[in-house]
């Protein structure tokens, strides 16, 4: 086991990763920013170093400034949390040739499913279905027009290294593809350093679902339910929750079943989610692989009793899995809403600033995950997440209506947050009927909201 783990992130996962090492009698170190001197994970943390200036690109994605703060303090283990440097394959290289575990898949893992292109070819191989698209990277606007006449619209464009929506545009002609590809291809190169994009037929209002898997060194590969995340705004989940309104037991089975192939073909290791879209009339198709552990894994753990930070420490160290398939016990229901500092009366502008009075919901079935507090300034610099709200029930009425108890008890002032909004999305009632898709919120959107989404 290691002895001492550098979290190379900021947040509430800093603070997520640190109890689960503390559990383990791991050491921490937290790195942080300028910006980010008074953040509630260095106080956690057994030590603190700061890596650079504000700006992600200074620090949080300065890899030479992580590497050196994890040898100046002796950590043989770096986790990189969510976003940032994550599904990094460079990062994950220089950890192991520098004698550091990283905690998380292979390099060869990551740089395989970060490819969207090379992804969808190795999941087909495995078995798995995918959505109609192009067989690879779309370069010219001659291609892209063959394969629209060939496919017919609508079509989405979407980044080869992409994510979060950038490099992303829907399009319904022959005039929208030809402009939309060359603003993707832009996109894509300032976002990720890779102007390739491809087309794939566009699923209209589809689910958004995902399998949580493990996996250990040694060929066990294990499902732990899925996660319905169709609650979406510009690509960006707002409300997860488990398990979906829309898979029952035998889906859940099969599902299950093909992420764990298609985690075995790659041989991976450690934690991630294979993810799908479902068409209105019950098709799945595959979309891709995330090599990291996910924003909403609580709600996994909340109804599975699985830590999954934990597990993701225990299996970067060489231990086997210690749950086998039938083992898996997946009990109630759990709902999480994530909580941003931005303004939904104004178009979710962020909305960085002072906390001058906070209080955190509690109670029976409640947990908040959150680096916030009463005087904690919200720097301008990086997602606006704060917090993450999650609910457990007997059943998903039950955890809705902790939920609406539980945002109702959510104070921060003045800043604005996203808790209204997702006030409004849980009370509707289609979404209490679980009858939902990635285009549900849009009905929440204002005028001005509506003309700026993908698409229009």
């Amino acid at each position: 086991m290691f002895s001492k783990v550098l979290i190379a992130n900021r947040g509430e996962i800093a603070i997520r990763i640190i109890r689960a090492c503390r559990e383990l009698g791991i050491k921490t170190v937290a790195v942080y920013s300028e910006a980010d001197k008074n953040s509630l994970h260095l106080e956690f943390a057994d030590e603190a170093i700061c890596i650079g200036k504000a700006a992600s690109a200074e620090s949080y994605l300065n890899i030479s400034s992580i590497m050196s703060a994890a040898e100046i303090t002796d950590s043989d283990a770096i986790h990189p949390g969510y976003g940032f440097l994550a599904e990094n394959a460079y990062f994950a290289e220089v950890c192991d040739s520098c004698g550091i575990k990283f905690i998380g898949p292979s390099s060869e893992n990551i740089r395989l499913m970060g490819d969207k292109v090379k992804a969808k070819d190795t999941m087909l191989k495995a078995g798995l279905p995918l959505i109609p698209g192009s067989k690879g990277g779309i370069s010219s606007r001659e291609d892209a027009l063959a394969l629209a006449k060939k496919m017919g619209y609508p079509l989405i464009l979407k980044a080869k290294a992409g994510g979060g929506g950038k490099g992303m545009r829907i399009c319904h002609s022959d005039v929208r593809l030809i402009s939309a590809l060359l603003t993707a291809q832009s996109e894509a190169k300032i976002a990720f350093g890779d102007s390739e994009v491809y087309i794939e037929k566009l699923i209209e209002n589809p689910r958004h679902i995902e399998v949580q898997i493990a996996a250990d060194k040694y060929g066990n590969v294990i499902y732990l339910g899925e996660r319905d995340c169709s609650i979406q705004r510009r690509h960006q989940k707002i409300i997860e929750e488990t398990p979906s309104p829309v898979v029952d037991s035998r889906l859940r089975k099969k599902l299950g079943e093909l992420a764990v192939k298609g985690a075995k073909s790659i041989n991976y290791s450690n934690v991630g989610t294979i993810e799908f879209l479902f068409d209105s009339e019950g098709n799945f198709y595959f979309m891709e692989m995330n090599t990291r552990i996910q924003v909403e894994h609580p709600i996994t753990e909340e109804v599975s009793g699985v830590d999954l930070v934990k597990l993701q420490i225990l299996l970067a160290a060489g231990e086997k899995l210690n749950l086998k398939q039938e083992d898996v016990l997946i009990e109630g229901a759990s709902i999480e809403c994530r909580i941003n500092a931005e303004d939904p009366k104004n178009g979710f502008l962020p909305s960085p600033g002072q906390i001058e009075f906070c209080y955190l919901p509690g109670g029976k079935n409640v947990r908040v995950d959150t680096h916030i507090y009463t005087g904690y300034f919200i720097p301008p610099f990086y997602d606006s997440l704060i917090a993450k709200v999650i609910t457990k029930g007997k059943n998903r009425d039950e955890a809705l209506n902790c939920m609406e108890r539980a945002l109702g008890e959510f104070m921060i002032e003045p800043i604005k947050t996203t808790i209204p909004f997702c006030e409004k999305i849980i009370t509707d009632s289609d979404f209490k009927r679980g009858n939902y898709h990635t285009g549900f919120v849009d009905r929440f959107l204002d005028g001005e909201e509506e003309e700026g989404r993908i698409g229009k």
